[in-house]
């Protein structure tokens, strides 16, 4: 199975000042960041990067930014989903002409389309670019789930090529994987679930905790495709307490805490997000010190 995108994603965060406005230089500095880190690949304006807070112009800016910033070092998926398929066209059409390498397009979120309607949402949206395309499924925000069935119908598609499965259900996320082409990659969706998901024939991981242990997370990858099983489930098991940390509420507020803590100055959340409590900043502090982090 080819992976389109490299075999480690990351869900990059966008960067705020204190008043609110996005800080471009310091997002180019993070993807590079990133790069150095193990990332082959970063998501711009999905959820870590608050996507729904984000105005049209913000989008286009950040995917200009970090493809002058990490072009041919990296891919380059543009966040483009919405709940509106006109309006997911238009900003696709903003992205490809930025330079990203390809579209990642989450389900619909509010509007609960069946699945015939999710069917008809990507199929529409990937005709209108040339770009490949990685769809992602993540349920608990979006409430409607993308079924294998529709995720195998849509991997027909020639230039449909990936699945973000954030679903957390192993038995879909297996029944994708033997039902779609070779050339379709199948990426966990959350951190706590890419060796799972690893097991049942996925490529990797579209990832929150790899801004702080990519090289784990890299390593791990590396270690179970080698058969070093033994290393790969040492590794995972040692970074569940971050990653556990990392969801201790909506994310990616502690991933913003924990970045900052560790001298990113990656700035606050937008409303409706918040910062962490005082509890909150303290467990995660604990937690990176714990792992060495911090």
């Amino acid at each position: 199975m080819i992976a389109p995108f490299g075999e480690m994603i990351t869900a990059m965060a966008t960067p705020f000042f204190e008043n609110g406005e996005i800080n471009y230089e310091k997002a180019a500095e993070l993807a590079a960041f990133l790069v150095d880190n193990g990332t082959d690949g970063i998501v711009v304006c999905g959820t870590t990067g608050e996507s729904p807070t984000l105005a049209e112009e913000e989008k286009k800016e950040l995917f200009s930014v970090t493809v002058a910033a990490v072009k041919g070092k990296a891919k380059i998926l543009a966040g483009t989903g919405s709940n509106n398929t006109i309006q997911t066209i238009r900003l696709t059409k903003i992205a490809e002409n930025c330079g990203v390498d390809g579209i990642m397009l989450v389900v619909p979120y509010y509007n609960k389309p069946p699945q015939e309607g999710l069917f008809r949402h990507f199929s529409a949206i990937a005709a209108q670019t040339a770009l490949p395309v990685m769809l992602y499924n993540v349920p608990g925000r979006t409430v409607v789930n993308m079924t294998a069935e529709t995720t195998l119908r849509l991997a027909q598609v020639s230039n449909i090529v990936a699945v973000k499965e954030a679903s957390g259900d192993l038995e879909q996320i297996a029944r994708i994987r033997a039902g779609a082409p070779d050339n379709f990659a199948v990426y966990s969706g959350d951190d706590s679930m890419t060796l799972p998901v690893l097991a049942v024939g996925g490529i990797g991981v579209v990832s929150v905790v790899s801004h702080i242990a990519g090289r784990e997370i890299k390593q791990m990858i590396s270690a179970f495709k080698n058969g070093d099983t033994e290393t790969a489930v040492k590794t995972h098991l040692k970074l569940l307490p971050l990653v556990k940390a990392m969801f201790i509420t909506t994310s990616p507020t502690p991933l913003k805490g924990a970045m900052n803590m560790l001298g990113h100055n990656l700035g606050p959340v937008r409303l409706p997000l918040v910062e962490l409590t005082e509890n909150q900043h303290e467990e995660i502090a604990d937690v990176l010190t714990g792992l060495g982090y911090l």
